[in-house]
C-alpha cells in the first residue's frame, strides 16, 4: 500500500489518546461555563437580559472585584519573588545533589495543596492557639497584639504563599536552567559585572517567564475559595461573594447576580490565562 494510505489510519488513531481529556474538558469546564453565562443572562421568566451582568459589576460587587484583584496581585507578587529566589537557589546549588530533587518534589505536592487541609494546618500553626504563635509569644512578641489576623489580608497572603511559591518555583526553574553559562562568561569577558549581566541578559531572558508566573499566581489566588472560606468571612473576596449569592441567603431572583459575578470571574480568568500562555510561548523561544 502507498505510504500516504498507511499514514491516514495512524494519524486517526493518534487522536484517540486525547479523547478522554477532551471529554473531561467539555463536561467539567466548557459545559459549566456555558451554563453560568446562560443563568447570568436570564430572568426568572427565562427572558434574555444583561441586568444581572451590569449589577454584578457595580456598587459593592465592583468594590469586591477591585479588592480581590489588589489582594491577588499582592499574593502573586510575594509568590513571584519567593519562588524565583528559591528556584535560583535550587538550580545553582551543586551540593548536596539530592537537594534539588527534594525541593521540586515538595513543590509539586505543596502547589496542589489547598482548601480545608491547608486552612487547618495554618490554624494549628499560626492561629491564636497555634504552635508557632505560642513559640513567638514565648520569645516575647504577641503576634496578635497588632493588626495581624490569619483571616486578614496579610494572613491570607501568608497562607496563599504556601502554594504560590512552590508553583512559581516549578514555572521558573526550567527558565533558569535555560540561562547558558556561556552568556555570563561572555559578559565577564566584555568587562560586565554581575549587575550588568542580570540587567542586560538574565532578567530580560527571564522576564516572559516571570510575567507568565505572575499571571498564573494571580489567577490562582483570584479563584481560591475553600481556604479563604474557612479562614475568613470577608465579603470583599469575590469567590466568597459568589457563595453568598448562590448559597440561598438572598432574595428570590438574586441568584442571577451570583451567576453574573461568576461569569465576570470567568472572563477575568480567561484574560489572565490567555496572557499567561502568550508569555509562556515567548519564554519557550529561549529553551529551543
Amino acid at each position: 500500500a502507498p505510504l500516504s494510505s498507511r499514514r491516514g489510519p495512524q494519524r486517526g488513531r493518534q487522536w484517540w489518546g486525547i479523547v478522554p481529556f477532551l471529554a473531561f474538558l467539555t463536561l467539567f469546564l466548557i459545559v459549566p461555563a456555558i451554563s453560568v453565562f446562560y443563568d447570568a443572562t436570564r430572568t426568572a421568566d427565562g427572558n434574555f437580559t444583561f441586568t444581572a451582568m451590569r449589577k454584578a459589576f457595580s456598587g459593592q460587587n465592583l468594590s469586591a472585584f477591585a479588592f480581590t484583584s489588589w489582594f491577588s496581585a499582592l499574593a502573586a507578587l510575594v509568590g513571584v519573588v519567593g519562588g524565583t529566589l528559591l528556584a535560583y537557589a535550587a538550580a545553582t546549588a551543586s551540593k548536596p545533589r539530592w537537594l534539588r530533587g527534594l525541593v521540586t518534589s515538595f513543590s509539586g505536592v505543596a502547589a496542589n495543596m489547598g482548601g480545608l487541609p491547608l486552612a487547618f494546618a495554618f490554624l494549628s500553626l499560626l492561629g491564636r492557639q497555634g504552635l508557632l504563635t505560642k513559640i513567638i509569644a514565648w520569645a516575647g512578641y504577641d503576634l496578635y497584639g497588632g493588626s495581624f489576623a490569619l483571616g486578614g489580608t496579610l494572613g491570607l497572603v501568608v497562607v496563599y504563599s504556601y502554594f504560590n511559591i512552590p508553583l512559581m518555583l516549578l514555572v521558573t526553574l526550567p527558565a533558569i536552567d535555560g540561562l547558558a553559562p556561556s552568556w555570563r562568561e561572555a559578559c565577564a569577558n566584555l568587562g560586565g559585572t554581575t549587575a550588568t549581566y542580570w540587567r542586560r541578559i538574565g532578567l530580560p531572558v527571564l522576564a516572559p517567564s516571570l510575567l507568565g508566573g505572575f499571571l498564573l499566581l494571580f489567577a490562582n489566588s483570584f479563584s481560591a475559595y475553600a481556604t479563604a472560606a474557612v479562614l475568613t468571612q470577608n465579603s470583599k473576596i469575590i469567590a466568597l461573594r459568589i457563595g453568598f449569592f448562590l448559597g440561598g441567603d438572598v432574595n428570590v431572583g438574586e441568584d442571577s447576580v451570583g451567576f453574573a459575578i461568576a461569569a465576570w470571574m470567568i472572563i477575568i480568568m480567561a484574560v489572565a490565562m490567555s496572557m499567561y500562555w502568550l508569555a509562556r510561548s515567548r519564554a519557550e523561544r529561549w529553551r529551543q
